[in-house]
């Protein structure tokens, strides 16, 4: 059994969804016409790709329904707090959970909001999501956080288009921590102003893309320093079995992983390598898949370690949240064998692979319908039955959530 400890709480189940479809990552250099030589330093395989008839509520509700149906009645009207994060809001006041809640029939004595600060927005609405369960004001209560994002990178983003994904990652907390059981009050906070990336209109991302960089290494180091200084003899290497950092390309996390080991270690490069290997590679399987989350993007990076290790004991895991503007953490828990058989229902990997594999003129000429997806209409149809041909089904995925229309600028969804 995973190391349990009375009283504990943390991630009781967690599900990912990556987009119907996706797209060699290869084809889409190849199409753009980018410098292959780049293509090595992502480290990806493919990423998702929305249908027209997504959007970050279809996203949250589909991370999030499996994980419900493996729920008892009694067990669903315990999650008393639903928190949404998302960099694509659909409205400046509606929040996505209030369509989330409605679409997973939620307790109407549940609280939901949505949050926002980019890519680290999930992990704070975690942990004071933990902080709410481990206080005691409410016992048995549980809390259900989802990460949900969509892209609106085209061909004038240049290499940050192959690295950005779509879909969102679902993250129910308690105090049966089958997941992850967390360290609490071992966390390093690093956080201050930098205009790195902005989303400042529904229809265009913008970035200075070395000034996001060091800003993420920056904040690597301090946010870890800080953690350091809450745990006493805390120490890269051998503190932590895995690590699973966010990772909007897996170059940058190899990056990150060498500057900590260069600076915190006696190690020589191969040394280096070798580490980066047992302890970061794990983490990088399914996001070489899917592309960046944002926000769910270290909660995917543990679902893949679990999955791609299925450790057999106790296993610590050092989790690195950044978001641009910008705000970072570093913290961690508890992983085990029973974090194998809590994800293995849900399928995340069977998903990933089963999704509709598009070729680069379908991906176009999605994308035309796809940079609309946040953009206030005041009343419009989706062509549903046009895409479904490109969803695969599967026995942990039988239906999914898909925008129909909007009336009034009120977006109506149906199970499809």
């Amino acid at each position: 059994m995973a190391e349990r400890v009375p009283g504990g709480v943390g991630i009781e189940a967690i599900n990912a969804y990556g987009g119907a479809a996706s797209i060699p990552v290869l084809d889409l250099f190849r199409g753009r016409r980018l410098d292959p030589e780049r293509f090595s330093n992502l480290m990806m395989q493919e990423r998702g790709v929305a249908l027209p008839f997504e959007d970050p509520v279809t996203n949250a509700v589909n991370a999030a329904r499996p994980i419900l149906d493996a729920m008892s009645p009694e067990a669903r009207e315990r999650i008393e707090l639903l928190v949404t994060s998302s960099e694509s809001g659909v409205d400046f006041s509606k929040s996505i959970s209030s369509y989330a809640h409605e679409h997973l029939g939620l307790s109407r004595h549940c609280r939901f909001l949505e949050v926002k600060q980019a890519c680290y927005a999930a992990t704070g609405a975690l942990q004071l999501a933990l902080g709410y369960i481990a206080s005691g004001v409410s016992p048995g209560a549980k809390a259900l956080v989802i990460a949900t994002d969509v892209t609106l990178v085209d061909e004038s983003g240049l290499y940050s288009e192959p690295a950005m994904g779509t879909g969102g990652v679902a993250v129910l907390l308690g105090d049966e921590p089958r997941v992850m059981k967390m360290d609490l009050g071992a966390f390093g906070n690093y956080s201050y102003d930098v205009f790195d990336t902005a989303r400042p209109s529904p229809e265009i991302d913008i970035g200075d893309v070395d000034r996001s960089l060091f800003t993420y290494l920056d904040c690597l180091k301090h946010s870890f320093a800080a953690y350091g200084r809450r745990v006493d003899g805390v120490d890269f290497v051998s503190t932590f079995d895995y690590l699973a950092m966010h990772t909007p390309f897996a170059g940058l996390v190899k990056a990150g992983h060498r500057k900590m080991m260069r600076e915190l270690t006696p190690c020589d490069v191969d040394e280096i390598e070798a580490d980066f290997g047992r302890r970061v590679k794990p983490s990088l399987q399914y996001p070489s898949l899917v592309g960046n989350l944002c926000s769910g993007s270290v909660y995917l990076s543990l679902c893949s370690i679990i999955d791609t290790i299925k450790p057999e004991r106790s296993a610590r895991v050092g989790m690195f949240s950044y978001g641009s503007g910008c705000s970072s953490e570093f913290f961690s828990g508890v992983i085990g064998p029973e974090s194998v058989s809590a994800l293995a229902g849900l399928d995340i990997g069977g998903h990933l692979r089963g999704r509709r594999q598009l070729t680069f003129d379908q991906y176009v000429e999605l994308l035309k319908e796809n940079l609309r997806c946040l953009v206030p209409t005041k009343n419009r149809d989706v062509d549903v039955e046009r895409y479904l041909p490109l969803v695969t089904r599967t026995a942990s995925r039988p239906r999914m959530l898909a925008l129909r229309r909007v009336v009034d600028y009120h977006r109506q969804y149906e199970w499809v």
